[in-house]
């Protein structure tokens, strides 16, 4: 397909122009204008990430984190580096952060709940404008034991589990990344349970006061599924060729 036509499919399923962000999203560098081969990335940043692109054909790269944000950047040292590397091998970017944490189907979250067998019921926590945490409740209701091996079957062993809530679990809070800040909310919501990426020293002692179970899934395996499933959708849909690239950072 051309590229223009598969990033406003993009923009359109993704509703990008809607989700005000903490940097420009979408397409982020211009390349070539055929796409026929589309490799997903959790992130754009880092040499092997780049390298899996161009060793695989890549005529664009769809990722959750891209490379701009927040204020311009000089392109100087290893981020000049970076965006030499996408521009010298002709290679479309594509970003979509927030919009994909928070899409009812392809998103992050949405995503995260299908694979564990939860049912997504509401929308909450306020990013920039947009709710991108999910309630989803498990029906029958489930024990944290069991949670937590799904999490580990879909996504790897979690980096920690603090049990401060019962050990029966029912509902269960959703927010893929950094997003710690949301324990309060979600324990004030109803949530037994409360799903992340990564944490901080501050945030253990959160969870232990709000009486709440969290589970650490890391940032990057919290982050895979979104990349995945919109994929999956734009192979479908536009008949490209689609591979997810692992390249996990352990955070």
């Amino acid at each position: 397909m051309r590229r223009d036509e598969v990033v406003v499919w993009l923009d359109d399923t993704l509703g990008i122009a809607r989700v005000p962000d903490y940097g420009p999203q979408g397409l982020q560098i211009e390349g070539r204008e055929d796409v026929a081969r589309v490799v997903g990335l959790v992130d754009a940043v880092g040499e092997p990430c780049v390298r899996a692109a161009v060793d695989r054909r890549a005529d664009m790269v769809l990722v959750h984190h891209g490379l701009l944000w927040g204020a311009p950047e000089r392109l100087v040292g290893a981020f000049g580096r970076q965006v030499r590397r996408y521009i010298q091998a002709d290679l479309n970017l594509y970003a979509a952060h927030l919009a994909l944490d928070a899409h009812p189907e392809v998103g992050n979250n949405a995503q995260l709940a299908a694979r564990l067998g939860l049912t997504v019921t509401d929308w909450w926590g306020d990013a920039r404008g947009t709710a991108i945490c999910c309630t989803a409740v498990a029906k029958p209701p489930t024990t944290l034991d069991v949670l937590v091996a799904d999490v580990t079957q879909h996504l790897g062993p979690p980096a920690r589990i603090q049990p401060h809530g019962p050990r029966e679990v029912r509902t269960v809070g959703i927010c893929s990344g950094g997003g710690a800040s949301f324990i309060a909310q979600a324990a004030a919501r109803g949530c037994d349970t409360f799903l992340t990426g990564e944490t901080s020293h501050a945030h253990f002692w959160d969870a232990e006061g709000a009486a709440i179970n969290v589970v650490w899934a890391g940032h990057y395996a919290s982050e895979m599924l979104g990349v995945q499933a919109l994929g999956a959708r734009m192979a479908r849909e536009l008949g490209v060729a689609f591979e997810f690239v692992d390249v996990p950072t352990g955070m």
